[in-house]
């Protein structure tokens, strides 16, 4: 099943997220390898600046992504558990080898920690890298059969892009200034990868990542750990919701709008 993911906020971005078999097989092309200590990256004619580029802005996320999430001291990824990343020469190699749509401008396979993609593509250290490191790492700690709201993990892979992060406040506290807010309740309910309405996308994506900066900035990154290690763990997202002092996301959606209602402008 593919699925498209529409990179927050606005469709700026095409991935395509691969969730079942990979639709072309590596073994098959003949490609050099680069390693760092949490990542592989395979190329074929692309310049091995770039390639250093790859490698030392993954590391550099790497640390910062475990670190906001609080997930620092569990040091995964090592030796044959590195993630990897497949860089096509261009758009069309990647077309061509991948068999993926000609509106693709990236792949992500979540399971497998791979991601591929092709040098010209607009905002992929600054925007699109850090992102999908948050859907990978996040995926890989709580486990891939959690069950947890799509808000929670595309709030918590868009929270790694500090640009989105900025303006995110802003654009919520604008939504309940004008009655168009959404309850995190009806949020849980909402499925956004398939939607084409621009405006209910920006706003799921805005109030993702604003209730993700408001619980680690409250809280701190050491509970945010623990809030994921219970998910972890077997605990229901809401029974979870106790290490932030809310029962249920009523009250964590309280707590948040009364925050951002009292926020400074």
């Amino acid at each position: 099943m593919r699925i498209k993911h529409f990179h927050p906020v606005g469709f700026v971005f095409a991935i395509v997220l691969l969730f079942s078999s990979l639709c072309v097989s590596f073994a098959e092309e003949k490609w050099n390898e680069s390693r760092s200590e949490h990542f592989i990256v395979y190329f074929r004619a692309i310049p091995e600046d770039f390639i250093d580029e790859v490698k030392n802005d993954a590391e550099e996320y790497y640390k910062s992504i475990t670190e906001n999430l609080g997930f620092a001291r569990y040091n995964f990824w090592l030796w044959d558990k590195r993630a990897k990343f497949y860089i096509y020469n261009d758009s069309g190699d990647y077309i061509r080898q991948t068999n993926q749509p000609a509106w693709s401008a990236g792949a992500v396979h979540y399971q497998e920690k791979i991601i591929m993609t092709y040098p010209q593509m607009a905002g992929f250290f600054d925007s699109v890298m850090p992102h999908e490191l948050g859907h990978i790492i996040f995926r890989e700690f709580i486990g891939g059969g959690s069950k947890i709201p799509l808000w929670f993990e595309e709030g918590v892979a868009s929270y790694q892009e500090r640009s989105k992060r900025l303006g995110a406040d802003k654009i919520v506290i604008q939504a309940i200034n004008d009655k168009n807010f959404i309850p995190l309740e009806d949020l849980s309910k909402m499925d956004i990868r398939n939607s084409f309405n621009k405006a209910a996308v920006e706003l799921f994506y805005a109030e993702a990542i604003s209730v993700v900066s408001f619980i680690i900035s409250e809280f701190g990154k050491e509970h945010f750990g623990w809030f994921c290690r219970d998910i972890r763990d077997g605990k229901a997202f809401e029974d979870a919701l106790w290490r932030f002092n809310c029962r249920d996301l009523a009250a964590l959606n309280k707590r948040w709008t009364e925050y951002l209602k009292n926020k400074p402008r």
